[in-house]
Order: structure tokens, then sequence, then C-alpha cells
């Protein structure tokens, strides 16, 4: 039983195209929420606002995550059943690629309006097409990460996940690229905006140009049906020796000990994903409107964190087969919180360096990113092959969709959470607090009531047996 990297990497650009959009989505539309909220409750951008009472720029965040979080929501009702109707899906492309395909041309198509609708300070048409893009990218989303367990054996899904991640990194990576050039901050700082729309759409439009390539690329080198039948053996052996309390099956109701484990492995998640959304959703106006920094380096930022955890990546499975999953997310969870401990001590430096006043850069952040970006790789490379593994191959898609469910439902919480949070205690300095608490706190339920189970090894054939039937 053998990993076909080159077939992994294949799937990987479905990863490519997930991880690229959300960079941009995630950089871009909180500053814009912010702008737009500023210009509607006191009459001014949020440059203007962050000048004369910088306090009432924490006070609409808990509206930008309001915003956020519904988005979340509807990603937490609409990935399960996407995933629960490809599981069922049967067509010629195969089960998944019909909804991959159309999620990618649906959502591409709209993400370009984003900007448009919010440089006419039109906040209505903007949430609008925020709700397009993210309904049929979670028709995009959900069939698109079943794909790799779909043909990969269990055992081999750590190592699989891993190179899937990185495929994905690449793509969030070039779309941070783009913000190191394409800064936020010399939009957002400018009275006249008129001239300045390219500034922020080029980053949407290259994205949706790129995640339509993605998803070509994905359709034409992978032949989902082919593949299956190809595959079914190794699958079956893959099966047999799953890292699991009990056998799974096809029929009936999760024995009493994996339903234990998944749910275990489900809240632990939900809370690490409490943490992460958290740093996810606000440090871009974190850096702009606490640090006082340029939105480039946000960039730069999110670019050393995707190198560290491509390094995760790389190297997790192979800590996997040593140690065991539960540890090796343990190991990581347990680094991200040493990185929020430091993020803790970080202030504006109050060095002027921009040609609009701002600030530079905290150093220490840099290692902070490479820490944090280092550990959840770990943790996110070994979780969804633990959820998986607990489910025969007719329920992958649904397995992944409570996988999903337990992320969006944190990602629906934490936004509006720590947005009231902000309002009350007038501190951006909260963030990292609360994201060191919840990482404590995921790693204490992994700890306590997740089993360390290994996959078991397939026995290597010996004497006559080694020289195959014909002796």
């Amino acid at each position: 039983m053998k990993l076909n990297v080159k077939r992994t990497c294949q799937i990987g650009f479905a990863f490519f195209g997930i991880l690229l959009l959300w960079q941009v989505y995630d950089s871009w539309c909180p500053t814009f929420l912010t702008d737009l909220f500023a210009h509607r409750l006191y009459g001014m951008t949020s440059a203007e606002l962050k000048a004369s009472a910088p306090e009432n720029i924490l006070n609409v965040q808990w509206l930008v995550g309001i915003i956020m979080a519904c988005d979340n929501l509807a990603a937490l009702i609409l990935l399960p059943i996407f995933g629960g109707l490809s599981d069922r899906t049967r067509t010629p492309i195969g089960k998944r690629m019909p909804y991959i395909l159309t999620g990618t041309f649906v959502a591409a198509v709209a993400f370009p309006f984003i900007p448009l609708f919010f440089h006419q300070n039109n906040i209505a048409g903007m949430i609008v097409m925020m709700g397009i893009v993210l309904v049929f990218m979670m028709m995009y989303r959900n069939p698109a990460v079943s794909l790799m367990p779909d043909i990969t054996p269990k055992p081999l899904r750590a190592r699989a996940n891993g190179i899937i991640n990185i495929m994905g990194y690449l793509g969030g990576g070039f779309a941070t690229i783009l913000g190191v050039f394409l800064k936020l901050s010399d939009y957002i700082n400018i009275t006249d905006r008129s001239a300045k729309l390219w500034i922020i759409e080029i980053p949407f439009v290259v994205a949706s140009v790129l995640m339509v390539i993605s998803a070509l690329v994905l359709f034409f080198t992978v032949r989902e049906n082919e593949i299956a039948e190809e595959m079914k053996d190794e699958m079956a052996e893959g099966e047999r020796l799953a890292a699991i309390e009990n056998p799974v099956t096809d029929e009936g109701p999760m024995s009493p000990a994996n339903r234990r484990m998944l749910l275990a492995i489900l809240l632990a998640e939900f809370l690490w994903f409490m943490s992460d959304n958290a740093i996810g959703t606000y440090i871009g106006n974190y850096v702009i409107y606490y640090l006082n920094a340029s939105s480039s380096a946000t960039m730069i930022l999110t670019l050393g964190g995707g190198l560290a955890s491509a390094v995760g990546f790389l190297i997790a499975g192979g800590i996997a087969d040593r140690i065991g999953r539960k540890w090796t997310v343990t190991s990581g969870l347990a680094i991200g919180f040493v990185a929020m401990l430091i993020m803790i001590f970080v202030r504006p430096t109050g060095a002027v360096v921009g040609e609009h006043g701002e600030f530079s850069f905290p150093a220490i952040l840099y290692v902070v990113w490479a820490l944090k970006g280092f550990g959840m790789a770990l943790v996110h490379n070994c979780s969804f092959p633990m959820v998986v593994e607990l489910c025969s191959s007719k329920k992958i898609g649904r397995f992944t969709g409570y996988y999903y469910a337990a992320s969006m439902s944190a990602q629906t919480v934490t936004p509006v959470l720590l947005g009231l949070i902000f309002m009350r205690t007038g501190a951006w300095g909260a963030l990292p607090v609360y994201s060191s608490i919840l990482t404590a706190l995921s790693a204490l339920v992994f700890i306590t009531l997740v089993k360390n189970i290994k996959a078991r090894k397939a026995p290597n054939p010996t004497g006559l047996e080694a020289l195959g039937e014909e002796c």
C-alpha cells in the first residue's frame, strides 16, 4: 500500500482554489465591513474615525462579527447537506465533481462584485454577494475535501492530507503575495478613493480566475469513477488496517466507542477553531487599527505563517506514524498556545515609517505566526483523517460535513463573541488572551477524551509467499 503522490497533488488543486479564495475573503472583507459601518454609524471613513475616536473602531467590531458569523451559520447548515447529497450522487463524471464545478463557476463570477459594491458604499449589495459566494463555495468545499478520502486508503490519509494542505497553502500564499503589493491600507487611509478601485478589485479577479483554472485542472486530471474502481481492493485493505477501536460498517449505528471518539474530536475541533478563527477574522483590523501598521505587514505575516505551515504539513504524517495522531495534534495545540502567550505581550512600536503615519511592525509577531502556523498544521493534518477514519467509504461526505459543522459553528460564534468582548473591554489585547484560553481548553479535551490508536501495518510477505502464487 503506497500513496500515489502525483494523484494526491492533482486532488490538491481543489484545496488550492479553496484557500486562495478564503485568504482574499478573510483578509479584505472584515476591513471592508469596518469601513462601511464606520461610515453608516459615524459619518466618516474608518481612517478618519481611527484618527478622531479610535475607541469607536472597536465598537463596530461586533457588527463586523455578526456579518462574518452569518456566513458561517449558513455554512454550518449547507456543508452537511452538500456532503450527504454528494455521497448519494452518481453521474458519469463522479459523485463529487458536479458540485465542485458548479460551485466554482458561480462563486468565481460573484466574487469580484464584493469590492465593487464596497467601493460604491453599498453595504446591502456587498453582503448579498458575500452570501452568494459563501453558498456556492459550500457546494464546492465539502465534495472537494471528500475527494481525497474517497480514493485514499485510511492508513495513508494523514500523509495525503499533508500534501493537499500544502497545495492549499500555495493558493493562500499566492493571495497573500497579492496583498503585499496591493495594500488595502493604501485604499482605506485615503479620502479620495474614486481612482483606486483597482487596488481592491485585482485580488478578487485574480482569485476568481485561478480558482476556475484549478477546478478545470482537477476535472481533467482526476477521473473520479475510474480511480474509485481501480482502488477498490486497496480501500478494502485500508478499512482492515484503520486506526479505530471498533470496525465500521455501512449498516447500523456507530459503536459507542467510535461515537465517543467522534464527539471528543469534534468538541476539541470546535474549541481550536474558536481560537483560530478569532485570529483569522480580526488580525487585519488588529494590524491596521491597533498596531497602526501597513496592511502589507499582515500579508507578510500570513505568508510566513503559511511557509511554517507547509513545513508542518510535510512532516506531520511522519510524526503521526511514530507517536500517533492524538499526540501529534496535542503537540500542535501546545505550540499554538505558546504562540498566543507571546502575542499577549505585543504592543504598537510607535515608530512612524509609513507615508500615512503607520508605525513599524513588531518583528516578534513573525515568530508568533511561524509557531502558530507550524503548530496548527500538525493539528489540521491529523484531525480530519481521524474523523473520516470513523466511517465507511459510503459516508465520507456526511462525516466531512460533521467535521465542517464543528468548525463552522465555532466560526459562527467566535466573531460575535469576540466583537462583544472588544466592545466591553475596549482593548485589542483581548484577542490573544481569548485565543490562548480556547487553545488550552481544546488541548485539554483532546488529551483527556481522545484515545491514541495507531494504524495497523500491513505485514510484509516472507518466504515462499514473497515469491508469488506461481510457486
